[in-house]
């Protein structure tokens, strides 16, 4: 593509005497990422959404006009830019999501036999037992209170729940996302969910997160968490409270 959107950020670069260094302490881009808008290596990037934002907001810092350099790159590549696809994940419909595993029905045959017999046998065994129709006879004393108490002891006995903070997404459009867990382990890994799409839920002390853009619902722990509405890239760190707290373009992860 020749478009000339590279060689105005960098000849504009070159006349301000700045090298990519500076750039990138600046305006927190890599400088692999700067390299590649002036190449025009748009394959290079992470998605069309990310790489808008980073034309955007090379160009502002240079004092061009972002807004129109990324609107020239979308007009000019359709959405595409030719760079690579990042693996996909298709929304599953609804009819499979809810549908019920079918038992065979010689599976069900079986396991009616099997309570039948089991019946029977308990029957005869219950039939065979003290004949002096005293029903305590064969329990020795005291053994009631205590099968009880232990019983009573179970029951009372809660799962411990497991630790951390559970959260879930879904796609409201196509968005790109990257998510980390509390030890920056990808859980989401820089994959573009299509509309519908759902990911987790997953469960962490704490988690960083990277949108393309704001098209997705988040839960924490089962509710609802509130997103800014954004056709910009967007990041948040979620703490073990389950408040998001909004991240700067530098501090986002990026699932490289």
């Amino acid at each position: 593509m020749d478009n000339g959107i590279g060689a105005t950020l960098r000849e504009t670069r070159n006349r301000r005497k700045l090298d990519l260094s500076q750039v990138e302490a600046a305006i927190k881009i890599r400088i692999r990422y700067l390299r590649a808008m002036e190449n025009e290596e748009w394959d290079a990037l992470p998605g069309d959404t990310y790489a808008r934002g980073f034309i955007r907001t090379y160009a502002n810092y240079l004092g061009l006009d972002g807004e129109r350099l990324a609107e020239d790159f979308r007009r000019e590549t359709g959405g595409s830019g030719g760079q690579r696809v990042p693996k996909r994940v298709e929304p599953v419909p609804a009819a499979v999501r809810g549908r019920k595993p079918r038992v065979p029905a010689r599976l069900v045959l079986i396991l009616v036999s099997l309570g039948v017999l089991g019946l029977l046998i308990g029957i005869g065994l219950a039939g065979g037992d003290g004949g002096d129709g005293d029903s305590g006879a064969g329990a020795p004393a005291g053994t009631e209170g205590k099968e009880s108490a232990q019983t009573e002891k179970k029951q009372k006995k809660a799962p411990t729940p497991a630790p951390g903070v559970a959260i879930g997404l879904e796609a409201t459009a196509e968005v790109w996302v990257c998510l980390l867990d509390a030890d920056e382990k990808p859980l989401v890994e820089g994959e573009i969910l299509e509309e519908g799409a759902e990911a987790g839920p997953f469960r962490s002390r704490s988690y960083e997160l990277a949108l393309g853009n704001g098209s997705v619902r988040i839960t924490v722990d089962g509710e609802p968490a509130p997103i800014e509405e954004s056709s910009s890239p967007v990041g948040y760190a979620i703490n073990s409270d389950g408040e998001l707290l909004a991240l700067e373009e530098g501090e986002r992860p990026g699932c490289e």
